[in-house]
């Protein structure tokens, strides 16, 4: 039919998404979605089968486009997320001004990050877009998607399941008419009646949202702003566990004392695995990274590399930057970095053991100081930081009462027992503080353990890689989606922190049972009551 049915065909699908979307309203009457648009959607000659929105919170707050496009992931939609290029629609659109701009750039704000919210206030939006080759099917998808993350249920069904797809074949030419939203009804065949019975959260059987008081002790535990002033009962806050995880997205490896290095802990995060082309490779894309388990041998200079049904394998840590390596240059997210081959035996184990083509390489010693640095919002412009071959920081701090917290409403959600120890995997922290209060690591300015001092750069936010089980590399999507229904309008869990200039001669080591001491973001410090029995007085 030409180009004139792909544009009936296209338009169709956005005009019924748009339609819906429109009509999703939480149990208050607050709609689910906020539209973007110039246009009623009421003619394709002016509007093309694209629809660009934010998604809203219960209260009309945006929820940011990175947590979003986590979330389609989990379902397999790709959405675009940002200001797409257009900065001047976006301004207009979300009320941004030329100050906002400004403000946004100090924030740290640029363009194709995932800071999407600044002060509340959203830095872009989510776009869907429909082609040719789209169905009602894919259109369907995202409208369950949109519902099961915001109005979830259990056994209800979704009501435009069963509407007649969207079709322009048996209306002919001359009938077809986009003038009014009325006029394009017959041809989608989906009514404002079912519409309506589009259940709302006070119609569902499901877990979440609980009833009250439950509903008011589990926002007062997760509140992310909820935090004390002073320790209950003096109780110290003590480092529990230490992870480092020797090749980027492969499984952990537990110390009780490690070395501290420039970077970090002493190579956490120095090796990764890219495909045949040099890309780098992670749990999003082959979730069976996290079986690989290395360890490290300071005393005999290697690191040993383990999978079920595969012969141990080592790996030197010697740093093989001589004549016979081939310097290549990689990316880890935006950062480039500049790394060497690890050789054809490595290669070969880790490619027969994944089933496809890859090869293991290692960040370049001689480079790390130039290639990999990072100014962070937070410390001081003199401050010279260099990173591994992670993604945000050197370092990754959770708290195991904020686990714990969580643990309960997940296994809550999943209505079956979820371990702690499963729990704490997933979130692929180098440090685990045992502390009396939940989340109250997020009001923190610095910490010091024994002679490190660690400055606090920001939250940890959490994509798809939290829904796989460390253990088997199977996916849950719940987990994610409960810990966006946990915390509200973030899936933050966790703080990024960075080394501070030692101040002792002490060696740089981190140890388990070591006590942590923060100071508030107020740069209050929190001193331990002197006796069990002191109060906090404020």
């Amino acid at each position: 039919g030409g180009m004139e049915k792909i544009k009936q065909h296209t338009f169709a699908l956005a005009h019924y998404t748009y339609t819906v979307l429109s009509n999703l309203k939480y149990a208050n009457g607050a709609p689910v979605v906020r539209i973007y648009s110039d246009t009623d959607f009421s003619n394709p000659d002016v509007q093309g089968p694209i629809i660009n929105f934010n998604v809203l919170d219960e209260n009309g707050e945006v929820l940011g486009f990175s947590q979003v496009d986590n979330m389609a992931s989990l379902h397999n939609i790709h959405v675009r997320t940002g200001c797409f290029c257009n900065t001047g629609a976006c301004q207009m659109h979300l009320d941004i001004s030329n100050e906002d701009i400004q403000r946004n750039l100090q924030a740290g704000h640029v363009c194709g990050d995932n800071i999407d919210l600044v002060d509340g206030r959203p830095t872009g939006s989510v776009r869907i877009s429909f082609g040719y080759m789209s169905s009602f099917e894919d259109a369907q998808t995202f409208l369950n998607f949109i519902i099961a993350t915001r109005l979830p249920k259990s056994d209800t069904e979704i009501p435009f399941q069963s509407v007649t797809r969207p079709t322009t074949e048996s209306v002919p030419d001359e009938h077809l008419s986009f003038n009014n939203a009325d006029k394009l009804s017959p041809i989608l065949q989906i009514s404002d009646r079912e519409l309506r019975n589009i259940p709302s959260e006070t119609e569902t059987t499901g877990s979440w949202p609980p009833p009250e008081p439950e509903a008011e002790s589990i926002r007062a535990a997760v509140s992310e702003t909820a935090v004390p002033t002073c320790r209950k009962g003096g109780k110290p806050i003590t480092v529990a566990k230490i992870y480092l995880y020797p090749i980027k997205s492969c499984s952990a490896f537990e110390v009780t004392e490690w070395p501290v290095g420039n970077q970090g802990l002493l190579y956490d995060r120095n090796w990764m695995v890219v495909n045949q082309n040099g890309v780098c490779m992670t749990q999003k894309q082959e979730p069976r990274l996290c079986l690989v388990n290395p360890s490290i041998d300071l005393k005999q200079k290697i690191m040993v590399i383990q999978a079920e049904g595969m012969d141990p394998i080592s790996v030197s840590l010697e740093d093989n930057t001589g004549k016979e390596a081939v310097i290549c240059e990689s990316k880890v997210c935006s950062h480039r970095v500049k790394t060497y081959d690890c050789g054809e035996r490595i290669a070969g184990w880790l490619s027969v053991f994944l089933g496809r083509p890859c090869r293991l390489i290692r960040q370049s010693s001689d480079m790390k100081s130039k290639s990999h640095q990072k100014n962070t919002k937070g410390l001081s412009p003199a401050t010279n930081i260099s990173l591994s071959l992670v993604n945000e920081a050197q370092y990754l701090l959770i708290n195991v009462a904020s686990i714990l917290q969580l643990k309960e409403h997940i296994s809550a959600r999943l209505k079956e027992p979820l371990e702690i120890e499963e729990l704490i995997r997933r979130f692929r922290a180098n440090i685990v503080i045992s502390a009396p209060e939940s989340f109250e690591e997020e009001e923190w300015a610095e910490i010091s353990i024994g002679a490190l001092q660690f400055q606090v750069v920001g939250p940890c936010s959490r994509c798809q890689i939290i829904c796989i089980d460390q253990q088997s590399g199977e996916r849950n999507k719940e987990i994610l989606q409960s810990l966006s229904a946990a915390r509200g309008r973030k899936t933050n869990f966790g703080i990024y922190l960075m080394n501070q200039p030692l101040r002792s001669s002490f060696s740089d080591i981190l140890s388990v049972g070591s006590q942590v001491l923060p100071v508030l973001k107020e740069n209050t410090e929190i001193q331990p009551p002197t006796s069990s029995e002191e109060k906090c007085s404020g």
